[in-house]
């Protein structure tokens, strides 16, 4: 049964909240197709920037933990990522939008947003060459400043983001080692900072975060547009 370990992980995610997303009164389902529009366009991208980098060994993956099924050089349990977690993250930020009256972190948006800029700026300075500290770090940086520019309220982004980490830490502990023997999703260290918040690379949190937010800000588009 290990083999179905990260197939696990994936469906376990979604099970919640794809049963959640049919209450009457906040249906995320009527808004499937702004969702899945969304979660395409950012979700290419991001497979394209994993494939590169399990082919230049900056991670992979314990095929004990894994069916077999292989989308080119990525398992397919790891593609199924990029749409089930995606599809619970974004259920958080649509539930918030119904259930808060009003959000704590809309007077302090940009003071978050100025000091990730700051702080990932100075890491990056001095870890530019290590691939996935360099691409993550400077991929949030450049989002961040569009939206400094844009002058977009992430307020809601940020704390359905926070809400969302206590399960991220369960999954992304499970695939990088917490609760296993052995880790699912393997890091070359030398490619990261090699600082860990358990076992999960510090990277993943802003990894993570740049994969959310972006494709919130599609689904409000899609809705937008399709009002």
């Amino acid at each position: 049964m290990e083999k179905y370990l990260y197939l696990f992980l994936d469906v376990a995610t979604l099970s919640v909240p794809l049963i959640a997303s049919f209450y009457p009164k906040h249906s995320y389902y009527k808004h499937w197709s702004s969702l899945f529009k969304a979660i395409f366009i950012v979700a290419v991208p991001f497979v394209l920037w994993d494939m590169f980098f399990t082919s230049i060994g900056v991670w992979g993956f314990n095929s004990t933990y894994l069916t077999g099924i292989t989308i080119g050089n990525l398992p397919v349990e790891e593609v199924l990522f990029f749409i089930f977690i995606p599809y619970s993250s974004v259920f958080v930020y649509f539930s918030l939008e119904y259930l808060l009256k009003s959000n704590p972190l809309d007077k302090f948006h940009n003071y978050i947003t100025y000091i990730i800029i700051a702080v990932l700026g100075i890491i990056l300075i001095f870890n530019f060459t290590k691939w996935y500290t360099a691409s993550t770090f400077s991929l949030v940086i450049l989002y961040l400043l569009y939206h400094l520019k844009k002058k977009t309220n992430l307020g809601l982004h940020y704390l359905s983001y926070c809400m969302t980490l206590v399960f991220f830490f369960l999954v992304n502990g499970t695939l990088t080692g917490t609760f296993i023997e052995e880790p699912v999703v393997w890091y070359n260290d030398l490619e990261n900072l090699g600082y860990r918040i358990g076992t999960i690379p510090f990277e993943d949190v802003f990894y993570g975060f740049l994969l959310v937010a972006a494709i919130i800000d599609w689904f409000n588009y899609f809705r937008i547009k399709k009002d």
